[in-house]
């Protein structure tokens, strides 16, 4: 059984792998290669589902890396694998011959695989390892254009953020260790020893908030929007944004042990669902606009994760999935076909290409929380727990929702207006359009499009029931009639606000407030309170480094090169002048030697005379 889990992981990372390595040689077949390895993996997440398989191998000493299928990841395998396939059949269709299809359908079918993992581990080694192989396949993927400084830009400040915030995850791994929890399983961190229960519990919500771009960290999602529109699809919808919720859901028991972190996660998703919400509702740019929807709409998965929802919070996220990964992927259909994503200039969009804009529609009329459409069920199913915590967070969770038919309808009303007599003069401000949409991009569309108004019937009496029960949710409670009538009036009425407010010449102070625009200044205030101490305190490091360390360095070397010069002196005029004498005295003593040797034996004689004689005087001196 392990194999066919181990098989779930290998396809999509080996494929992924094989195709990145390949680039260009096989570019022809990349789009048909990367599909059927998604296709295979879907069929593989099928299987897992319904089998349930478990696997696990060594890898440190008392620590394994172990992965298992059980009903909550159950719902994510095949939620990332279906996801997967539609957008990478959508991207066969965007990318063309030329543009490295390789390296951008390998990237995919591995950032894809990282999420599996991540979702099938059970202890805290195998999910650090996915967690950070998805964070650089997010760097990459939306840095894929890295010709373009922006974007690379845009890139690195996604990474970084989120990489900040992944840091709570090695806290937390420490901290296990430190408390008791030896083999780093996850089902055994609710018993971790206190206090490291608490610093285990807060580097868990820090990383889980940071990937899920909640408050404080929502602006990197901003920045992700540079990336092409199937990274965005993918990264929105079933991986990256949705592994934090995940981990939440996954780690109710551990919140609920410590007693402070399920009420804390509980406002961090409310307060993100509403206030990212009233971003959306401010931008002009459909991207952004999805963007921040994201954000709010995960706030409600954390929200359900902070009320023990697990089975709400599982329903929104398969919903969400969907929905989202159709309206980015129409999104991105559009700016091929226009060239733009500026809503003022999409006017008309949906009628000009209709089966775009009735799979749009679907999405935005789901995103909006309208029923009978599958967001509407979902949210009623994570507000009626929330309910539970008090009135407060189920009033923000309530509001967040009317906020959400206020942008979706946004949107729609800008797509479906009579196209303008000067609306080319809108298009192709982000690149050359083709005014076409390729038939490959369609199938993916309306199959979205069909699950995002149909997932409900995970609400419905019968099916929630079991859904509940395979996640492990038997005591949730279910919406009341009550709640269910209360939060469709609430999301019509924000609906048909909105229409009307685009038909008159109405600006609300959301929409005129650059601090809405501009994402909360949430990059801004993370600059002021994080960058620029940061920076401020490199500047005096290095001033440290260059004024103190480096100029202690250089003086050593003054040093030593000034003992080195006298020492080349003392040898220069002393050991070698010496030297130089010693020879100059030895060629003189040569020189007068040779004299004596003339060859006449008469003067050899005088000269052993004058010898004998200078002897025969020292020895009559001696005596």
């Amino acid at each position: 059984m392990s194999a066919l889990l181990w098989a779930l992981i290998a396809v999509p990372l080996g494929a992924g792998a094989w195709l990145a390595l390949a680039g260009h040689l096989l570019d022809r077949y990349v789009p048909a290669l990367g599909v059927a390895a998604a296709g295979t993996t879907l069929a593989l997440a099928v299987a897992a589902a319904a089998l349930r398989p478990r696997a696990s191998a060594p890898l440190l000493a008392g620590i394994r890396a172990g992965l298992a299928v059980d009903g909550l990841s159950a719902v994510m395998v095949v939620t990332v694998a279906a996801v997967t396939v539609a957008v990478l059949v959508f991207s066969a269709g965007e990318f063309g011959p030329g543009e490295n299809r390789g390296r951008f359908f390998g990237l995919m079918l591995i950032f894809a695989g990282a999420m599996l993992v991540t979702v099938t581990a059970t202890t805290l080694a195998s999910l650090l390892m996915a967690w950070e192989v998805m964070g650089a396949m997010s760097w990459a993927l939306i840095g894929y254009w890295w010709r373009r400084p922006g974007r690379v830009r845009a890139a690195d400040i996604a990474f970084l953020t989120t990489r900040t915030a992944d840091l709570g995850l090695y806290v937390a791994a420490g901290a296990a260790l430190a408390g008791g929890a030896g083999t780093l399983s996850l089902n055994a961190l609710p018993a971790v020893a206190s206090p490291w229960l608490h610093v285990v519990t807060a580097g868990v919500v820090c990383a889980a908030l940071g990937k899920s771009a909640q408050l404080p960290f929502s602006f990197w999602l901003s920045r992700a929007m540079q990336g092409p529109s199937p990274v965005s699809a993918l990264l929105h919808s079933a991986t990256m944004v949705a592994a934090g919720a995940y981990l939440l859901l996954r780690l109710v028991p551990l919140a609920a042990a410590t007693g402070w972190a399920g009420p804390f996660v509980a406002w961090a998703g409310a307060l993100t669902a509403l206030l990212l919400g009233l971003v959306a509702v401010a931008q002009t740019d459909l991207k952004q606009l999805l963007a921040a929807s994201t954000a709010a709409q995960v706030g409600f998965m954390v929200l359900a994760a902070g009320s023990g929802a697990v089975a709400g919070g599982a329903t929104q996220l398969m919903a969400h999935a969907a929905t989202k990964a159709g309206l980015f992927l129409a999104a991105g259909a559009w700016l091929t076909a226009l060239g733009t994503k500026q809503l003022p200039a999409l006017r008309g969009a949906a009628r000009t290409y209709p089966v775009t804009g009735a799979v749009f529609t679907t999405g935005a009329l789901t995103l909006a929380g309208l029923p009978p459409l599958s967001l509407w069920v979902a949210k009623d199913e994570i507000l009626a727990a929330a309910v539970e915590r008090g009135l407060w967070p189920y009033g923000a969770g309530l509001a967040a929702a009317a906020v959400s038919a206020l942008y979706s309808v946004k949107a729609l009303w800008y797509v479906w207006r009579p196209l303008p007599a000067d609306a080319e003069d809108g298009y192709d401000t982000e690149r050359q359009g083709t005014r076409r949409v390729t038939w490959p991009m369609k199938p993916p569309l309306v199959a979205l499009a069909f699950a995002a108004a149909t997932l409900g019937v995970f609400g419905l009496p019968g099916l929630s029931a079991w859904l509940r029960a395979a996640v492990g949710g038997a005591g949730e409670p279910s919406p009341q009639g009550w709640e269910l009538g209360l939060s469709a009036a609430v999301a019509l009425a924000a609906a048909a606000f909105a229409w009307w407010s685009r038909t008159r010449p109405v600006v609300t102070p959301v929409e005129r407030g650059r601090w809405a625009v501009r994402w909360l200044g949430l990059e801004h205030g993370a600059h002021a309170l994080v960058a620029r101490p940061v920076m401020a305190l490199a500047r005096l490091l290095a001033a440290f480094d260059d004024r103190v360390l480096d100029a202690a360095v250089r003086g050593v070397g003054r040093t030593g090169m000034s003992a080195a010069r006298l020492a080349a002196r003392f040898d220069d005029h002393g050991i070698d002048a010496s030297v130089g004498a010693v020879a100059a005295g030895a060629r003189r003593l040569g020189r007068w030697a040779r004299r004596p040797q003339t060859g006449l034996l008469h003067q050899y004689y005088v000269q052993a005379a004058i010898g004998f004689g200078v002897l025969l005087l020292l020895l009559l001196l001696v005596r």
